[in-house]
C-alpha cells in the first residue's frame, strides 16, 4: 500500500494539474514577498510558465503541425493567448499575463474534466471486457486461456462468480446471470442447456459449461464497445462549424491584431505603448475561447449522462438530430408489445368448469408460444392430470379423456358453433386478440383469447410524442384488423401491417419523403434494414447484435421511456449550445468595442473573457445532471 501510494503521489507531481497548482502558488507568495520589482517580475514569469506552459507548447505545436498537414496557416486559441501573454510580459505587465495563463489554464483544466466524464465512461466499459477464459481440451483437462484465443465451438468452462468469456449456448449446468452489462436489469436470469449467454456478464453461484458462438471481436458487449469508443469521433453540427471555422477566426483575429499594431500609430495618432496595450487587449478579447468549447463539451456531458441512464450514442450528431426528429417508425412485437403472448380474456361454459385441467395438461405437451400463455394463466388448475396429447398441425390440440373428445383449436376447425361463442369470437378479434376455441365431444363450450399486449411505457411514449408534434408509426407484420386494435390501444397515429420485413426499409424511405427527419425503432434481424435507412436507426437493448450494429442509438434497458429521455436531452443540448454561442458572442463583441475605445485593461479583458469561458463550461456541466422536467 505504501508503495502503492508513493507511485501515485509521484505521478501526480509529474502531471500539468501540480504544475499548474505549483505556479499559482508562487505567484500569490510573490505578491507578499517585499522583494525589487524586477525580481517580482521574474517570479511572475517562472510561475506563469510553470502553470501556462503545456497551453502554450500545445498552441505551437498544433499551429505547426496542422499548418504543415493543410498546406495553410492554421492558428487556435491557444496561440493566442500565449501571443497575448509574451506582448503583455513585454510591456512589463508581468501580473496581467500571469493572470491571464492561470485563468486560461483552468478553464482548459476544467473542459478536460468535461470531456473526461465522458472517457470515464468508456473506461468503465473497458474494465468489463472479459481477459480470460478456462477453455476444455479434448482430454477434459481446462485451460486458462485470453479470450481472443477462443474460437467458435470450443467448449469453455464458466465457474461461479466467474465473467462469461464470449457469446455462446449453455450446453451443461444451471445458470443463473446478472446480464447488466448487456441489458441494464440487475435482477439474474435464470439460464439452462440450450439458452444463450453473453460475453462480459457476470455467474452466479453455479457451474456451468457452454460452446463459444462468436469470437470475442463479434460479441454484443465488444459491438457495444466499439459504439461507444467511437461516439466522440461524430460531433454534432454546432460541434463541427466551430471546429471547421475557428482557424479562419484566429487567423482574422491575428491579422487584425497585426494591423493595429502597424496602423494605429498613424491612423489613430497612439503612442506605441498605447498601441501594444490596446492591440493585446483586443488579442486576449476577440479570443474565440469561450466559443470554441460551446458545443463539444456540452455534448459530450449530455451523451455521458445517457450513458448512466442506458441510453448510448454513436456520435454527438445522432443525439443533436434527435431533437429534429419529425416521425418515428416503432416495430410493433417486442417493442411496443412485450413480445409475449398473454391470456387476456376466457370463457367456459359453467357445466365444463372441470375442462380447464385437461387444457393445462395438453398445453405443457406442447412448444407453441400460445401455450406457454395458456399454462402461465391457469397455473393454479394444474392438478398434474396425466394425458396423451395430439398436435394438430397449424390447428391445435386434442385428446381423449374419460371416453370424451377434448379439442382446443382454431375456430375454423369446428364446422357447427353455437352462435354466443360466435359473436363473442367476432368482439375479440377486433380487438385484435387470436381466439381458440375449446371443445368437447366436437361441441365448443368455451373460449382463450390471447394477445400480445402493449408495454405500460407505450402509451406515455405515445403521448409524449403527439405532444411534441412527432408523428408515430407502427410496422407489424400482423393483419390490419389486429394491428389497427393494438395501434388504437397505445394512440399510434398510423398503423402499417401487412409488413414483409423486406418492406421496413422501403417505408421507411418513404415517410422521410413525407415528413423529413424519421427515427426507426426495433430489435431484431428483420428490422436492421429499416434501422439502415432511417435517420436515426435506434435499437431496443434486449434485441439481436445485427440491430445494435446497424442502429445509431442502442437503448440498453429495453425501456421505451429511454427514448423520451433522449429526446428530451435532445433539445436540452441544443437550448444549451444557443446559450453558451449567444452569451459567448455577446461577451466578445462587448470586449472588442471596449478594448478598442481604450476602455478596457488587460486584466479587466482577462478576467472577463476567461470568466465567460469557465461560465460556458460550467452551464455544460449542468448536462450531467438529469433534467427537473424529465420523465
Amino acid at each position: 500500500m505504501t508503495q502503492l501510494h508513493h507511485h501515485d503521489t509521484k505521478h501526480f507531481v509529474l502531471t500539468h494539474q501540480f504544475h499548474y497548482l505549483l505556479g499559482t502558488a508562487l505567484f500569490v507568495i510573490g505578491l507578499g514577498l517585499p522583494v525589487p520589482h524586477i525580481a517580482s517580475q521574474m517570479i511572475d514569469v517562472i510561475a506563469l510558465v510553470l502553470s501556462g506552459y503545456h497551453v502554450m507548447i500545445e498552441g505551437i505545436v498544433d499551429t505547426i503541425q496542422t499548418s504543415k498537414t493543410k498546406r495553410k496557416l492554421m492558428t487556435n486559441t491557444h496561440l493566442l493567448m500565449t501571443l497575448a501573454a509574451v506582448g503583455a510580459v513585454i510591456q512589463g505587465e508581468t501580473k496581467e499575463a500571469a493572470l491571464l495563463i492561470f485563468i486560461f489554464s483552468g478553464a482548459h483544466f476544467l473542459e478536460g474534466y468535461v470531456e473526461g466524464k465522458s472517457n470515464r465512461e468508456i473506461t468503465n466499459l473497458l474494465k468489463m471486457n472479459p481477459t480470460q477464459a478456462r477453455r476444455i481440451t479434448a482430454d477434459g483437462k481446462v485451460d486458462i486461456v485470453a479470450v481472443d484465443r477462443l474460437e467458435i465451438n470450443d467448449l469453455v468452462q464458466v465457474q461461479n462468480g466467474d465473467q462469461v468469456p464470449a457469446d455462446g449456448v449453455i450446453t451443461a449446468g444451471l445458470a443463473s446471470i446478472n446480464e447488466a452489462t448487456i441489458n441494464g436489469e440487475s435482477i439474474p436470469q435464470e439460464k439452462s442447456v440450450g439458452d444463450r449467454v453473453f460475453a462480459a456478464t457476470i455467474n452466479g453461484n453455479s457451474t456451468f459449461t457452454m460452446s463459444v458462438t462468436k469470437r470475442s471481436d463479434e460479441s454484443v458487449f465488444a459491438k457495444i464497445l466499439n459504439m461507444v469508443a467511437t461516439a466522440q469521433d461524430n460531433l454534432s453540427p454546432a460541434a463541427a462549424g466551430i471546429k471547421k471555422y475557428e482557424p479562419i477566426y484566429v487567423n482574422i483575429v491575428l491579422a487584425i491584431f497585426l494591423l493595429l499594431l502597424v496602423g494605429s500609430p498613424i491612423i489613430f495618432g497612439w503612442t506605441w505603448s498605447e498601441t501594444l496595450s490596446r492591440s493585446l487587449v483586443f488579442l486576449v478579447s476577440a479570443s474565440p475561447c469561450a466559443i470554441a468549447v460551446s458545443a463539444i463539451p456540452a455534448t459530450l456531458a449530455s451523451m455521458s449522462h445517457l450513458a448512466r441512464q442506458g441510453v448510448l450514442f454513436k456520435g454527438g450528431a445522432f443525439l443533436s438530430n434527435f431533437a429534429n426528429l419529425k416521425a418515428v417508425a416503432f416495430d410493433k412485437t417486442g417493442t411496443l408489445t412485450k413480445g409475449q403472448p398473454e391470456v387476456v380474456a376466457y370463457r367456459i361454459d359453467p357445466q365444463y368448469d372441470d375442462v380447464l385441467p385437461i387444457i393445462v395438461a395438453m398445453e405443457k405437451q406442447s412448444n407453441h408460444p400460445l401455450a406457454s400463455a395458456i399454462i402461465t394463466k391457469f397455473a393454479q388448475a394444474d392438478t398434474g392430470i396425466a394425458v396423451s396429447a395430439t398436435q394438430l398441425i397449424g390447428q391445435g390440440l386434442q385428446t381423449v379423456y374419460d371416453d370424451k373428445l377434448i379439442q382446443i383449436a382454431k375456430p375454423s376447425v369446428f364446422e357447427r358453433v353455437g352462435s354466443n361463442w360466435l359473436i363473442t369470437q367476432e368482439s375479440y378479434e377486433k380487438q385484435g386478440k387470436t381466439v381458440m376455441f375449446i371443445a368437447v365431444d366436437k361441441t365448443v363450450i368455451g373460449l382463450i383469447a390471447v394477445q400480445d399486449v402493449p408495454q405500460e411505457a407505450s402509451v406515455l411514449v405515445m403521448d409524449y410524442l403527439r405532444k411534441e408534434n412527432i408523428h408515430s408509426i407502427m410496422l407489424t407484420g400482423d393483419a390490419k384488423l389486429t394491428g389497427d386494435a393494438v395501434g388504437q390501444m397505445i394512440g399510434i397515429d398510423t398503423v402499417v401491417a401487412d409488413v414483409l420485413p423486406d418492406q421496413k426499409a422501403a417505408i421507411v424511405m418513404e415517410n422521410k419523403a413525407k415528413y423529413g427527419m424519421v427515427g426507426m425503432v426495433g430489435d431484431g434481424v428483420n428490422d436492421a434494414p429499416g434501422l439502415a435507412k432511417a435517420d436515426i436507426g435506434i435499437a431496443m437493448g434486449d434485441g439481436t447484435d445485427v440491430a445494435i450494429e446497424t442502429a445509431d442509438v442502442v437503448v440498453m434497458k429495453n425501456n421505451l421511456t429511454n427514448i423520451v429521455k433522449a429526446h428530451q436531452a435532445s433539445k436540452r443540448l441544443k437550448w444549451v449550445v444557443v446559450q453558451n454561442v449567444g452569451f459567448s458572442l455577446l461577451i466578445v463583441l462587448l470586449l472588442i468595442a471596449l478594448s478598442l475605445s481604450g476602455r478596457l485593461s488587460v486584466v479587466a479583458g482577462v478576467m472577463a473573457h476567461e470568466g465567460s469561458t469557465v461560465i460556458v463550461l460550467l452551464n455544460s456541466l449542468r448536462l450531467l445532471m438529469a433534467s427537473p422536467n424529465s420523465i
